[in-house]
């Protein structure tokens, strides 16, 4: 046990993750976490790791995604966040989805049962004091202004943002499924689902059109002066901006029909819009890609055009809000400390890593890095043929070729563009050559079986964290 506490700004998906890693290797943990006592534009409840966007983490699949990678590593790391995800999964095709509130609420329990923390409900509105000298701010893309300034003034940097959008959640039963249906693409069955996970709404190509122009002629929330230059994650791009690139670019992206077929017609759609189970009892569901920054009047009008949703109720409207993220490869060390204070680490969406799941990661490793420094011991950085290490690769610059430190650094999603190469298979485990797209796949297969032989050394090393 070490006697050094260690205090955890932000009680979030990286900030719990941070908390749990750091108290389970033995550290002593105060959490800090402003809600209730102060609301963010789009957190709803006082729980903690709440999900505001997306209840998906994506593909679950370890074998050649690497987010699906991402997943397994972090569960052979004891990652509290995958645990209660994966208790709380619903059928979601090759993702992972989890009922958000239950999840929510698990994570929440195991945190304020740990014995080695102390939660405590407040804001901190400064840079911390001296006294505190092991920190991690994972305050998140919404991070409070006055602390957002201070981090500011600290580094002389001009802080980077981009806008992120929330899709709209609708009540199952409003659903019109004489014209919609259950099924995922190709009829793929993943964690917990049966191959037809999700709701799909068909649209002919008059219909799609008359979307289209129903969407770019919508009424869009208007930006104040200082935030119409902060530019959007093109991960998470509000659908009427991407509707806004080109007539066709949706039906190339949230509302591509492959893999789906239509029983009324026995064929493929022109388009479709996927809906995807939002909590464990199956009465909501998400609007698969449909962040947006359409007004409310504008969605309800604009989102029941689509068949199907005719007579759609909504739990919940799309919405967008700014988010704010550290030039890391400038500002950090290699283990996510702050160069000009050293005492701060950073963790989460803030130090420039996109979605929950890249956000979790970065918690976990500052929570191990703040618990050996605590205990007066040195942890390697876990290698960057890693999904962890690639992670931290990009965040420190290893990876961008020094693009940070030239003002090109940007919010990253896990991909195997991060990893180091790795020589092509030729041939399969029966030797024989493999071809055409095979290659492809074989090569993220390659990658990923690198990765868990290599994240077994560092894990071995560095000390696995009690059970």
């Amino acid at each position: 046990m070490s006697h050094e506490t260690i205090h955890v700004i932000g009680g979030g998906l990286a900030g719990s993750e941070a908390a749990f890693q750091a108290a389970d290797a033995g550290s002593h943990v105060v959490l800090h976490e402003m809600r209730p006592l102060r609301r963010t534009q789009a957190h709803q409840t006082d729980g903690l790791a709440e999900l505001v966007c997306s209840n998906s983490f994506r593909s679950d699949d370890a074998e050649a995604n690497a987010v699906g990678l991402l997943h397994e590593e972090m569960r052979r790391a004891n990652s509290l966040i995958l645990r209660c995800a994966d208790a709380h999964k619903l059928p979601a095709g090759g993702a992972l989805a989890v009922d958000r509130e239950a999840f929510s609420r698990a994570v929440t329990k195991a945190i304020e049962a740990h014995p080695n923390i102390e939660v405590i409900r407040e804001e901190i509105v400064d840079l911390p004091p001296p006294s505190w000298r092991n920190v991690i701010i994972a305050t998140g893309p919404l991070t409070s202004a006055p602390l957002a300034e201070a981090v500011r003034m600290l580094t002389g940097e001009e802080s980077l943002a981009f806008f992120d959008a929330i899709a709209p959640i609708v009540y199952k039963e409003t659903i019109d499924f004489s014209v919609a249906w259950m099924q995922s693409r190709y009829d793929k069955k993943g964690p917990g689902g049966d191959g037809a996970d999700y709701v799909n709404c068909p649209l002919d190509e008059t219909q799609y059109d008359a979307f289209v122009d129903a969407l770019l002629a919508g009424e869009k929330t208007e930006f104040r002066d200082w935030e119409k230059s902060t530019p959007y994650f093109e991960g998470c791009l509000p659908i009427e901006v991407m509707a806004e690139r080109g007539r066709e670019t949706l039906r190339f992206g949230p509302m591509k029909p492959v893999g789906l077929t239509d029983p009324r017609t026995g064929r493929r759609p022109y388009a479709v819009v996927q809906l995807r189970q939002d909590n464990a009892l199956g009465t909501l569901y998400n609007m698969v890609g449909f962040q947006t920054k359409l007004k409310y009047g504008a969605q309800t009008e604009v989102f029941r055009m689509i068949p199907g949703l005719e007579r759609a109720e909504f739990a919940r409207l799309g919405g967008i809000h700014r988010n704010t993220f550290l030039n890391s490869p400038k500002l950090l060390d290699e283990e996510l400390r702050l160069k000009a204070r050293p005492a701060l680490r950073f963790a989460g969406q803030i130090t420039g890593v996109e979605g929950y799941l890249e956000s979790a990661a970065i918690g976990l490793l500052a929570g191990r890095f703040a618990a050996a420094e605590a205990s007066g011991r040195k942890l390697a950085r876990p290698p960057e043929t890693t999904a962890l290490g690639a992670l931290l690769g990009h965040l420190s610059g290893h990876m961008s070729d020094g693009a940070g430190a030239r003002g090109a650094f940007q919010p990253m999603n896990v991909n195997f563009g991060l990893f180091p190469e790795i020589d092509q298979p030729c041939t399969d485990e029966a030797g024989r050559p493999i071809k055409g797209k095979e290659r492809g796949r074989a090569r993220k297969r390659a990658l990923c079986r690198r990765a868990l032989s290599d994240l077994a050394v560092w894990l071995e090393n560095a000390g696995k964290v009690s059970q």
